[in-house]
């Protein structure tokens, strides 16, 4: 058989593998593919209704059979194994030695529009995206009708084909920028990409960045809200969240949904938000300072207040701090990865527990609880779970140069933060920067 000598071994011995002979018109044809990416019947159906709307001769077979979807020139194992793997058929006409590439009715196999699960929405849209990528291009095209709206697909990586795909707003986007990316996509279109740290190394990031370079969203209003700033938006297949390029320091503290909300009321919460970042980094250290290093600063009934309530604790304020903390960073991570159905109510036991039990213990003072639990809270003000580990991240930086040098060490934190923000950049463009969008004079 003819056919024998184009499906690769693999192929043969795969059980979801398929080879179906049938008759469209008067030619004889083998359908190829894979089970469970097909709608079978369906595509049958379609098939032959196809081929009863023409006939075949033999001056217009080639005609006929290219009717069906795009020839296979030079046919291999490879080529067929690429072709089935990304969920397409072919189909193999035996009288003329040639395969048609046809997109088949696909299997249903994504979860349906649902809510948001990272991010909370108070008033807007509560539609999030999918795994299905087509699916989340026409959420953001829903949320961003404008005819400026452009999209670009790439095939990525040798081994696993899978597809990325760039939007972008052509009246919004600067030409430099979107040179950029499509310049880092199109010259590693052989790298495999299965998760962010790869995306990112074949963005050109470094990848040992404590700020992360774009930031994830799965609300379609967000990545249009992106579009409309003159940013780009990332797609991977199967990965149910949009990334904006490029990530800047004021998208910690606004999003769209703020909109929604009165003026006033919309600065006074991202005001919350900033105050929030800012009590996260420094008042631990601020703590550790004042207690271990400048206690001179205080007024003298806070200083014996404060002294009092760490009677008998048999360390320094550094230690006690980072114990706390890191047990913090454990409940954290561990309501993150319990099952929903137990998580919060055993995180939230196993903290009241352990905190009582630390105080009655006498390893940690009354204060320090209260400092650290209002850290944690205000460590989730910050817009995105991405941006809120960074945050959490730079506070022990402070809180070491704290415990060494006081409220200079503190200030002198700030300062390397400061510098550090300031020497990011993503495609030349600064982290600090106000990004403004192509063809936008305002101030």
């Amino acid at each position: 058989m003819l056919l024998d000598r184009y499906i690769p071994p693999p192929l043969k011995e795969d059980s979801d593998f398929f080879i179906r002979k049938t008759r469209l018109s008067q030619l004889s044809v083998n359908i190829i593919g894979y089970t469970s990416l097909i709608d079978l019947p369906r595509t049958l159906e379609l098939l032959h209704k196809q081929a009863e709307s023409g006939t075949v001769a033999d001056l217009n077979a080639e005609a006929f059979m290219e009717s069906f979807g795009k020839p296979v020139k030079a046919p291999d194992e490879s080529t067929i194994m690429t072709t089935v793997t990304r969920g397409d058929i072919l189909l193999y006409f035996s009288e003329h030695d040639a395969f048609i590439s046809v997109t088949p009715v696909p299997k249903v196999l994504t979860r349906s529009i649902e809510a948001p699960t990272t991010e909370n929405v108070l008033r807007g849209a509560i539609s999030s995206l999918v795994e299905d990528i087509e699916t989340n291009i026409g959420m953001i095209k829903k949320h961003a009708a404008t005819q400026q709206l452009r999209v670009k697909s790439y095939s990525i990586g040798d081994r696993e084909g899978k597809r990325l795909s760039l939007l972008y707003r052509e009246d919004k986007l600067d030409l430099a920028l979107l040179r950029a990316i499509t310049g880092k996509i199109e010259s590693r279109l052989d790298w495999d990409v299965k998760n962010l740290q790869q995306l990112s190394d074949m963005l050109g990031f470094s990848r040992w960045s404590f700020v992360t370079r774009f930031n994830s969203t799965e609300l379609p209003q967000e990545a249009e809200r992106g579009l409309s700033q003159g940013k780009a938006i990332l797609l991977l297949d199967r990965m149910p969240f949009a990334l904006v390029v490029p990530s800047l320091l004021w998208d910690l503290f606004a999003v769209d949904n703020d909109h929604n909300f009165p003026v006033l009321l919309m600065y006074l919460v991202r005001l919350l938000r900033i105050v929030g970042v800012l009590t996260n980094m420094i008042v631990p250290g601020l703590y550790v300072a004042l207690v271990s290093v400048n206690p001179d600063v205080l007024r003298i009934e806070l200083a014996l207040s404060i002294a009092r309530s760490r009677v008998d604790v048999p360390y320094p304020a550094i230690v006690e701090t980072l114990l706390l903390l890191i047990i913090l960073e454990l409940i954290l991570e561990a309501s993150i990865r319990l099952p929903k159905s137990i998580g919060p109510t055993l995180t939230m036991v196993g903290g009241i527990i352990l905190g009582q039990a630390v105080v009655s213990a006498k390893l940690v003072s009354n204060l320090l609880i209260i400092i650290l639990a209002a850290t944690t809270i205000s460590s989730s003000t910050v817009v995105g779970f991405q941006n809120s580990i960074s945050i959490r991240v730079f506070k022990y930086l402070i809180l070491l140069l704290s415990a060494f040098y006081g409220v200079l060490g503190l200030l002198s934190g700030l300062v390397i933060i400061c510098a550090y923000l300031a020497s990011i950049t993503s495609f030349g463009i600064p982290y600090l920067h106000f990004y403004k969008p192509k063809g936008d004079s305002r101030g």
